[in-house]
């Protein structure tokens, strides 16, 4: 499907009637299909031609490229991006991004002081508005073809609108359900009606969706991850909590063949960054992909997507070709409270020797190296197994020995050192300060002294060269660190396809597998007031990732709620969750939690909890009777 997108630009004219009518749920095209019903779906090959459309309107804009014949006509067309608006609607009206842009309605995002004429909420009204219509349009249509390809057809078609349905509950609550086109005016539905579409929608098509299907086409995992994430919020949306229909759909994703990347195919330390360079849909990061908006920098050509990502983060002494592009923007930088969510690299000796397991011995280190110098008391070594030892322990330049029971007349040394141990053998020689693995071979009279290096949370990507990380105006670009997060080069450090640098080869993940771990996290703490071993576990995977090793590994103790906001915080940052994470934790508008320039002040204060949803367009309630405005719009 990603090169069925890249020939989309060559492609679109058999599906331009699917475009022009199509504005929001309110006015739906009399006559959408005049072109469409001869040729698009003549047969199953020109049907999938149609289905692209409907997967690229949410990546692309129109049907010139990047610019000039856009699909929604009220807004600049590069605003007009899905995950360019997801992100405005759901990341800078959080604690994760300012923006120093001027535009008309989008200071008033991050301030939280938009009105019901706001441009962004209104387009991305408009953008999913059109992707339901689009898809109600494929449905109808290809249901008159007998092909069997065509029923798996359908079924993506059903996921995609099922997708545009539960944003639409998300941002805006109350809207009409549509499954088929209509020159009649719709009336609303309530927030409980949509999520029961949704959820019917999602269960019928899970056996028609193929087990697996071609690198950003969905399949039924994708049908059980949006399940899993729908799931998750249904206590917010509905009054009624799923948590448990949660944990059965996140396990079914986790049982699944989609895998965490572990590929450091950059070789920086962790797996991580891999998911978000341009590479990622082949350097291993695709296989943790399950719902993603394919991007390529010469054949689907846009200003949203990660052009946007990788642009707009781009600004003060920051060098462009650094990340495979040709210029910044200078707009998007983080807060502090981001920041601040990451460990710093600092090392828990007492966490990394409690992972060892086993009990103290009467072996134990001695030697100006250790912490008491050579006249003891040694530092004692844990019995892993019999007649095996180890330790994790600070150092210092100098010399050590193994030695039993504090005694010199038993005692390890290394004549050669070659890692093979001599009774009364020589000292052992460290030669930096540091904090070090030692281990201990009995048997073999083998020992190691592996250096441990404090990575730190390898997932905080931030530029702080002459950035402050205070923002005491938004404006200028050095209020706030800048991210390095998104960026258009690939694993070997080359630039994208565009050697122009002006548009981005990235993926962008909608759903992966790394959110469905979390999310069985936390239905599991909702659900059972406690955290289960399955969920360290799934944690710990992330977390040893970001780190690059197992010292930020956490126990069941340390995981509740608020650790696992936290943790999405820091593992899903800028891929568009955080505003519905916050809602969920009620913590979006309240006093609970503040970030700078919330609710427009520098110190943020709470705003009214009316925000939680945005506002239907004005322009719709006009053309609408049969709508009633959300509260306090």
């Amino acid at each position: 499907m990603k090169n069925i997108i890249k020939q989309l630009i060559c492609i679109v004219a058999i599906s331009s009637a699917m475009v022009s009518c199509h504005d929001d749920l309110d006015q739906l095209p009399t006559d959408p299909d005049i072109f469409s019903e001869l040729d698009v779906f003549a047969n199953a090959t020109e049907a999938q031609s149609a289905l692209a459309k409907l997967y690229a309107s949410l990546a692309l804009t129109g049907q010139d490229g990047p610019a000039g014949n856009p699909d929604i006509s009220e807004i600049d067309e590069g605003f007009s991006q899905y995950s360019r608006m997801l992100f405005n609607l759901n990341e800078l009206t959080t604690d994760h991004a300012v923006v120093g842009w001027g535009d008309p309605g989008l200071p008033d995002l991050h301030g939280q002081y938009w009105s019901a004429s706001n441009d962004f909420t209104g387009a991305m009204y408009l953008r999913l508005a059109q992707e339901v219509s689009f898809c109600n349009s494929f449905i109808q249509n290809a249901s008159n073809l007998s092909d069997d390809v065509v029923q798996t057809y359908i079924a993506e078609a059903r996921f995609l609108r099922a997708f545009a349905y539960y944003n639409l509950a998300d941002f805006y609550g109350n809207v009409p359900v549509l499954t088929e086109i209509s020159t009649t005016l719709p009336t609303q539905n309530t927030r409980e009606e949509v999520f029961n579409f949704i959820e019917e929608e999602l269960l019928a098509i899970q056996d028609l969706l193929p087990e697996s299907n071609e690198y950003g086409r969905v399949d039924k995992v994708a049908a059980w991850a949006l399940l899993s994430k729908l799931y998750l919020n249904a206590e917010v949306w509905t009054g009624v909590p799923r948590y448990n229909d949660c944990v059965t759909f996140s396990n079914n994703v986790i049982n699944s063949s989609y895998t965490i990347n572990m590929n450091d195919a950059n070789g920086n330390g962790t797996a991580y960054d891999e998911l978000f360079l341009a590479d990622n849909d082949t350097n291993g990061a695709q296989n943790e992909f399950i719902f993603t908006l394919n991007f390529d920098g010469l054949q689907s050509q846009t200003y949203g997507g990660t052009t946007f990502l990788v642009h707009a983060a781009i600004g003060g002494s920051m060098d462009p070709t650094a990340y495979g592009v040709n210029g910044g923007w200078g707009g998007l930088r983080v807060t502090k409270n981001l920041v601040n969510k990451f460990e710093t690299g600092e090392i828990d000796i007492d966490n990394l020797n409690g992972s060892l397991g086993g009990t103290l011995s009467d072996w134990g280190l001695v030697g100006d190296a250790t912490e008491n110098s050579w006249d003891g008391p040694d530092m004692e070594m844990f019995e892993t197994a019999t007649n095996q030892y180890a330790l994790y322990a600070n150092l210092t330049s100098g010399e050590l020995k193994f030695r039993f029971n504090e005694d010199w007349g038993q005692n390890y040394g290394d004549n050669d050192t070659d890692g093979t141990l001599e009774p009364g053998g020589a000292n052992i020689p460290i030669a930096a300060d540091g904090t070090y693995l030692i281990t201990m071979d009995l048997d073999g009279l083998t020992y190691s002294i592996t250096e441990i290096v404090p990575s730190g949370d390898m997932r905080g990507m931030f530029y702080t060269d002459g950035q402050e990380l205070e923002i005491e105006s938004i404006p200028p670009f050095s209020n706030g660190y800048a991210t390095t997060k998104f960026k258009n080069i690939d694993s070997s450090g080359s630039q994208g396809n565009d050697s122009s640098g002006e548009f981005v080869d990235t993926d962008i993940p909608v759903i992966r597998l790394a959110e469905i771990y979390l999310n069985y996290a936390e239905a599991v703490i909702r659900r059972d007031g406690a955290a289960d071993q399955q969920s360290v576990n799934l944690i710990n995977e992330l977390r040893e990732r970001a780190y690059g090793n197992s010292s930020g590994n956490i126990s069941i103790g340390d995981l509740d709620e608020d650790f696992i906001l936290d943790e999405r915080s820091r593992e899903l940052y800028w891929e568009g969750q955080r505003r519905t994470d916050l809602i969920r934790y009620d913590y979006f508008t309240t006093s609970d939690y503040l970030w700078p320039w919330k609710g427009n002040q520098p110190n943020g204060v709470s705003t009214s909890s009316f925000r939680n949803v945005f506002p239907i367009p004005s322009n719709t309630i006009l053309t609408n009777p049969n709508l009633q405005q959300n509260e306090g719009y």
